[in-house]
């Protein structure tokens, strides 16, 4: 088997799927709540109040730290987002993006309180997740062609369930492949094999 690793905290590389992948009959967890079965999805309008409450609290937040950075809110792939920009907010992101994932947790706990339903709220600052989700492309990619060359699985290191879901995303997209998750967080992974 081979380790591949990804890029290091200084390259960005994060964003986040809609919807959990299903890989060997189980579906991968995400970030997001777990649905069930009663359920309902939410509407669009829903959705943007979502975002708006978010949009709120990350504001005061912004506030309360004394950084400036603009604040849109919208609804995208059926979940709501919220999309903070401007210049010094890396500390808003984190090493690997550990900050963002704490901040969007607060943020949906913040739409919890308000709303009383879960929420998929998605949270991106200076276009972190977006240049995260081009590099694990990469990195998936790369995975694949070893796999391809060589014939031999490819176990990459430990990934958040965000992207966990988009090297699934890249891999089921190719022929001759599948991957799957192992292990327990934080220090659950991804593994490429060849497709039986």
């Amino acid at each position: 088997m081979t380790d591949t690793s990804t890029p290091r905290a200084e390259q960005s590389l994060d964003s986040e799927g809609t919807e959990p992948t299903a890989v060997n009959g189980e579906t991968e967890e995400t970030d997001e709540e777990p649905a069930t079965k009663e359920k309902k999805p939410a509407g669009e309008s829903e959705l943007f109040r979502q975002s708006e409450i978010a949009a709120d609290y990350v504001e005061g937040l912004l506030d309360i730290l004394d950084y400036d950075g603009d604040i849109d809110e919208l609804v995208s792939g059926g979940r709501p987002v919220v999309e903070v920009v401007g210049g010094r907010l890396q500390n808003l992101v984190g090493q690997r993006g550990a900050t963002l994932e704490a901040l969007q947790e607060l943020a949906r706990l913040a739409v919890f309180r308000q709303t009383g339903t879960p929420s998929r709220l998605l949270l991106d600052v200076g276009g972190y997740r977006a240049n995260r989700r081009k590099e694990l492309a990469a990195v998936a990619k790369n995975a694949v062609e070893k796999v391809k060359e060589y014939g031999e699985p490819v176990r990459l290191e430990p990934m958040s369930a965000f992207e966990r879901k988009c090297v699934h995303d890249v891999v089921n997209a190719m022929s001759g492949v599948e991957s799957e998750s192992e292990g327990v967080e934080p220090n659950r992974r991804i593994i490429v094999r060849p497709a039986d």
